[in-house]
This record gives structure tokens, C-alpha cells and sequence, in this order.
């Protein structure tokens, strides 16, 4: 469907206006796709991000700065995010063997079980090869890199 119809607009003052939008459109579109997915397993969107940087970590532990550095999308307040999987058992926090004021993060067995449990699903296989080719997905990619210059 296109943007003008999606969100009843008659016309854009030009084509970088409706790219900017359709872009916004289509990232809310498919963070809310996202969000919904990661909440079966009781988790947000930004904590399926942490454990996927976790995963790629382990064994070796992160640091919070490493996590924050990685993100996909800011968060101001990475301690209490933290904090909150630490209490679900998705991730275990010990003291840094070099640095003792800093604090090593490792997924943990529960962690790695729902990130399984949610690796296919989140990759939006049920909904874009139906939309759109590998080709045109290359192609989107491509333009989006090169947006982003």
C-alpha cells in the first residue's frame, strides 16, 4: 500500500519529503512488528538486541559501554535495562576481573534458550520474502547504506 494512502495524505511537497516519511512509516511499522514478537517471550526489543551482543560476546564477557556502543537504537539508561535482565535470569553480572569499578555481563543458559527461541521469528521470514525479492531487498539495503553516506 503506499504512504499516501497509509496515512491519508493527498500529497507530499516533494519526493525527499515522502521518502522521509515513508522511511518513518515503515521503521514504526516494522519496530512495532518487532516489539510484539520479543514480547512472547517476555522480553522488549532493546533486550533482544543486548542478548544478541551478549551471544556474539560469549563466553567473553561485555561491559556495559560495550552493549550502549552496539545498540541499534540509543538507550539512555543501559544500568537499568540491565538491571531488569538480571532479574529475569537472561543475563548474570560479576565484577571485572582488571577494572574493579567496572561490571562483566554474560548471557546467561536462559538467555541463549530465548534468544533460540526467538532468532527465527524475528528475522521477518513470514513477511518479507512475501513482499519483497532478495534482489530488491539487496537493492533497499544498498540505498539505505548509501543514505546514510
Amino acid at each position: 500500500m503506499k504512504i499516501e494512502d497509509e496515512i491519508k495524505v493527498s500529497k507530499f511537497s516533494n519526493d525527499w519529503h515522502r521518502c522521509t516519511v515513508n522511511i518513518l512509516y515503515t521503521y514504526n511499522w516494522i519496530n512495532n512488528e518487532l516489539e510484539q514478537r520479543a514480547a512472547k517471550e517476555g522480553i522488549t526489543l532493546k533486550q533482544f538486541n543486548v542478548l544478541r551482543i551478549l551471544r556474539g560476546q560469549y563466553p567473553k564477557p561485555a561491559t556495559n559501554s560495550l552493549i550502549k556502543s552496539r545498540m541499534l537504537s540509543t538507550t539512555p539508561d543501559i544500568s537499568r535495562m540491565i538491571d531488569r535482565m538480571v532479574m529475569k535470569g537472561l543475563v548474570s553480572r560479576c565484577q571485572s576481573g582488571g577494572d574493579k569499578r567496572a561490571v562483566d555481563l554474560v548471557i546467561t543458559d536462559k538467555g541463549l534458550t530465548t534468544l533460540k527461541n526467538l532468532d527465527e521469528t524475528m528475522l521477518l521470514k513470514d513477511i518479507l520474502p512475501n513482499r519483497i525479492s532478495e534482489e530488491e531487498a539487496v537493492q533497499l539495503s544498498e540505498l539505505l547504506d548509501k543514505m546514510r553516506g
